[in-house]
């Protein structure tokens, strides 16, 4: 029953690697030009990550690389790490960091978030920080991503998430226009991911963070994990 399971478990990652290979082939080119115009909220979530020098900063689902080249810019005594299922965005996250003269930096892996080993990655057994950035309302199975990001943090560690909200406080016309053209890009932002996610932080941490971005567009959520 276990090598079963195991064996469905690397299906359905060969599925999402594939998957997500198909949609960014093209896209990755464009991407960061883009989403800077949507994307709202990741540059105030990088700004208030922990950073103390020494401190290991991993981002689960780092696409182009774009916010791990605005970390290092910005705290050059932390250790950056980025995993994304795609080997084509860690192709031009890969070329990004060489550009900025930042792959000595950074350093890279191809895993789904929801099997991450670091160990066996970087020979790390766990970080002080670990992110999301508009990830979680592409991954079907994000609680399954959750739980494994809080697996990777050392105790004490902080989990911080930017994505997009379920959309209640738009009019109804902007609701169904946006969510329609982001499940074109397999974008499906739901109710119960912010819902769960704050009543997680609320039983974890006296003080979690949590802001509505652009009247509810987005939210950010940072708290830390016993």
């Amino acid at each position: 029953m276990a090598e079963a399971g195991l064996a469905e478990a690397e299906q359905g990652q060969d599925a999402a690697r594939s998957r997500m290979n198909r949609m960014y082939r093209h896209q990755r080119h464009v991407y960061d030009l883009t989403r800077k115009f949507y994307l709202l909220g990741r540059d105030a979530m990088l700004a208030a990550l922990p950073a103390a020098p020494g401190t290991r900063i991993c981002e689960l689902g780092c696409g182009t690389g774009r916010n791990l080249v605005r970390l290092a810019g910005q705290r050059p005594e932390v250790e950056l790490f980025g995993i994304d299922v795609s080997s084509e965005m860690l192709a031009t996250a890969g070329l990004g960091l060489r550009r900025a003269g930042l792959e000595r930096r950074v350093r890279l892996a191809q895993s789904a978030a929801e099997s991450v080993d670091p160990q066996r990655l970087f020979g790390v057994e766990r970080f002080d920080v670990v992110y999301f950035s508009y990830v979680l309302s592409m991954v079907p199975d994000w609680r399954s991503a959750v739980e494994r990001a809080r697996a990777l943090l050392r105790p004490g560690g902080t989990l911080a998430v930017v994505d997009f909200a379920d959309q209640s406080h738009a009019s109804a016309l902007r609701r169904r226009a946006l969510l329609a053209w982001l499940a074109l890009f397999d974008v499906h932002p739901r109710a119960e991911i912010e819902r769960e996610l704050v009543a997680m932080a609320r039983t974890l941490d006296p003080g979690p963070q949590h802001v509505l971005v652009g009247r509810g567009y987005a939210y950010r959520l940072m708290f830390r994990v016993a």
